[in-house]
């Protein structure tokens, strides 16, 4: 097995806790998607369209999800009338979806939570190490995928 750099072994150490770090983050997430009546994926999809419509390809990679799972999702949104398909001017067969009120009701109540319990788990960290954690998280993934395996 080849050696690693020592960049390459910080990497792998960051890939571990970043999947123990998801899988809290999707567990709480679920929680708290409840209280707005909608799942966790249904939340992702919604966060993918609250600034405006979007195409499900567009929601997909916008949200790291597969435009199958974006597909799937949006169609129960839209039949529990919490987004709706509209006619996109840029292409003729391929329609956006977009948030209803009912939807974005959903996000608020949520937010509810949200909002009290990311304060709660920050109160702990310094807002500059935050700030340098989001942007290393930003430039892995640009890394990421701008790479092939």
């Amino acid at each position: 097995m080849p050696a690693r750099t020592s960049g390459g072994d910080l990497l792998s150490e960051i890939v571990l806790a970043t999947f123990r770090l998801n899988a809290r983050f999707l567990d709480a997430a679920q929680q708290l998607a409840a209280n707005g009546g909608i799942t966790a994926a249904w939340w992702q999809v919604l966060g993918g369209i609250l600034d405006g419509p979007r195409a499900v390809p567009d929601i997909a990679r916008r949200m790291g999800m597969t435009r199958q799972g974006v597909l799937r999702v949006a169609d129960l949104l839209v039949e529990k009338g919490l987004a709706e398909y509209r006619t996109n001017p840029d292409h003729r067969r391929a329609k956006v979806l977009a948030c209803t009120q009912a939807g974005y009701w959903a996000v608020h109540r949520i937010a509810l939570v949200q909002h009290p319990w990311a304060d709660r788990i920050a109160e702990a960290i310094d807002d500059h190490q935050l700030a340098d954690a989001l942007t290393t998280l930003r430039r892995l993934i640009e890394r990421i995928e701008a790479s092939a395996l």
